[in-house]
């Protein structure tokens, strides 16, 4: 049904648009047929993990399809990036950006490093080379970029910065599988890159993630560290940890890299369809790719300027919440502004001005192979209603929620 009022939108008792739920990251899924003759494969076979010949054909597969030299599948992307800090010994401080999913800077917590964060650049909204400059420290051994949906990081200038201060740089590519910067496939940037193929990711292997990389002693030692640090039968030679990727998840990994271009296919045409149905309205602009290097398309994302289209990015999405089209806030509020940053001390009076200005206006809409044309269409018109009643809609949210705040401490009242 076509929402043309107010009294249309769910949230004011109107019928919900979306009764099945659209979501952000809905998983992408490759050739049932083929994941059921292999699966059948794996149980014959009776070798579930521990590097079996999926394993090693999906590593292979990854790395020609990337042009590294090394690929090595892991269990998921948070242990992948546990692992890669391991395997350069970093201590110390890693300057990484607040905005990004909290388990970039908890893998660094997790080893006992201290995440220094760092703004990031407004208008590609990745790690600010300038800002990192003035973080390095005699403490400072790496520094942690993140290609944010999909757009590289200034590699450039990041590994010049990292040069004159003898840095490591460890890329956080967990949103940027199959895209490139300047020319070149993301993955060949830094001392490694870290994948994650998690079931909301463009390509998924179920759970999953992955280091890449071009140098051969690290690659030695990420299969050792991995492995509990075994590198004999019965020899321990690092302190590792079990991070190895089953046979089930390899399988999920090679059928999703058949479908590969379908996926990507469907992303970008979703994006276009996106572009033309959002064109126009007021206050809301979509985050835009380019026409230089590839990109998955897998992040479909909204810059709410409230001054202008009257209505803030959370009015927003609550209303879109309501029609089952549950969009996301991405990365509200920050990393520096959750647990246990918010509440160290060290954090307190930290200046992310760019951060804290795009974690209250950003925010992700549902796109993949599991949204339509339609779906789309329906989506951009509701936004479209939102903002051309952005007043009437401010004060009716304002009149309804008032009773229902004052009961709420009514009744906690009463139960107490």
């Amino acid at each position: 049904m076509k929402k043309e009022r107010i009294g249309d939108l769910c949230f004011f008792g109107g019928k919900q648009a979306f009764p099945n739920k659209l979501f952000v990251g809905r998983p992408n899924i490759g050739d049932r047929a083929f994941l059921h003759k292999h699966l059948d494969d794996i149980l014959n076979r009776k070798w579930l993990t521990n590097d079996g010949v999926y394993i090693a054909r999906f590593e292979e597969k990854l790395a020609s399809y990337l042009g590294v030299k090394h690929c090595i599948a892991l269990c998921n992307g948070t242990i992948a990036l546990q692992i890669a800090f391991k395997a350069l010994e970093l201590r110390g401080e890693v300057i990484v950006p607040s905005f990004t999913f909290v388990a970039t800077a908890h893998a660094l917590q997790w080893q006992g490093i201290k995440p220094v964060f760092c703004d990031v650049d407004p208008v590609t909204f990745t790690l600010d080379p300038n800002h990192a400059r003035e973080l390095i420290t005699p403490q400072t051994s790496a520094i942690l970029g993140v290609h944010l949906w999909g757009r590289g990081c200034d590699a450039e200038s990041i590994e010049k910065l990292a040069r004159q201060h003898q840095l490591r740089i460890v890329y956080d590519a967990c949103h940027a599988f199959a895209c490139s910067h300047n020319g070149q496939k993301i993955g060949h940037f830094g001392d490694m890159e870290v994948f994650s193929f998690h079931a909301t990711k463009v390509f998924n292997s179920f759970e999953g993630g992955a280091i890449v990389t071009n140098n051969d002693a690290l690659a030695k030692r990420i299969r050792l560290l991995k492995n509990f640090g075994f590198s004999d039968t019965d020899q321990v030679s690092f302190l590792g940890i079990n991070g190895k990727m089953n046979e089930m998840s390899a399988i999920m990994g090679l059928a999703g890299l058949d479908s590969l271009p379908k996926f990507l296919q469907a992303n970008k045409e979703n994006y276009l369809a996106y572009k033309k149905a959002l064109s126009g309205i007021k206050g809301v602009r979509l985050m835009e790719y380019d026409d230089t290097n590839d990109y998955n398309y897998h992040n479909i994302v909204l810059d709410v300027d409230s001054a202008i289209a009257g209505v803030d990015r959370d009015c927003i999405v609550d209303l879109l919440m309501a029609e089952g089209v549950f969009a996301r806030r991405y990365f509200y509020p920050g990393c520096h502004k959750m647990e246990p940053y918010n509440s160290n001390p060290i954090y307190q009076n930290i200046k992310l001005p760019v951060t804290e200005r795009l974690t209250t206006r950003l925010f992700s809409l549902p796109t993949g192979t599991s949204v339509n044309k339609g779906d789309i269409q329906s989506v951009a018109e509701i936004i479209r209603l939102i903002v051309d009643n952005s007043e009437e809609i401010n004060t009716r949210i304002h009149e309804e929620r008032q009773p229902a705040t004052e009961q709420v401490i009514i009744d906690e009242s009463w139960v107490g």
